[in-house]
């Protein structure tokens, strides 16, 4: 089951995550969510622990608990949604619009 974990201190890195969960079953995977360009936290994180009942255990017990000075908040991670591609392009030359400002046509 995969794990999400927010609230986190800017200080906990992967393994500290994992320390945290390991105690409630065998641990696939604990990742702390970064920024690409600063490298720093995000403040949340993934745990997947291979067993459901485990990991049902550790949600229970650990929403809402008190981490590294800060109250985390722990759920069942939900499936990422696809969304679509934000179009950042201005669009192909049209004879028949204006340009933006500059109208060919116009002279």
């Amino acid at each position: 089951m995969n794990i999400f974990i927010a609230g986190l201190s800017f200080k906990v890195n992967d393994a500290d995550l994992a320390n945290l969960f390991e105690e409630y079953g065998s641990i696939s995977s604990a990742k702390v969510i970064t920024d690409r360009q600063s490298g720093r936290s995000k403040g949340y994180g993934f745990v997947e622990i291979e067993d459901e009942e485990a990991a049902a255990k550790a949600i229970s017990e650990l929403n809402g608990a008190e981490y590294d000075g800060r109250t985390i908040s722990v759920s069942e991670a939900k499936p990422r949604e696809e969304r679509p591609r934000r179009d950042f392009g201005g669009g192909g030359y049209n004879r028949n619009s204006g340009g933006g400002g500059y109208n060919r046509n116009r002279y």
